[in-house]
């Protein structure tokens, strides 16, 4: 099961991520900040809570927002190949 076991703030909207496969990169959210639950990151100091939860696998925040870590696999820029 895919797994995101570390995240870092990169930029505005932009978070890098390490997935238990060993894949890491960067991940822009910006254009996936719609809707009730993720509207909200567009507050800069709240996008900037992100943090991972080891219980679910993968990035939270306060607001109860999360994204799938398939769906934030499919969206990141690899940095570094898999090994």
């Amino acid at each position: 099961m895919l797994h995101v076991i570390e995240v870092q703030l990169h930029d505005a909207y932009t978070v890098w991520l390490r997935f238990n496969d060993g894949a890491e990169g960067l991940v822009d959210l910006a254009a996936e900040l719609e809707g009730t639950v993720f509207a909200p990151l567009r507050d800069p100091a709240l996008f900037a809570q992100v943090a991972v939860d080891q219980e679910i696998g993968t990035v939270v925040w306060p607001n109860g927002a999360d994204f799938a870590p398939e769906f934030l696999r499919g969206l990141m820029r690899e940095t570094v190949e898999e090994a």
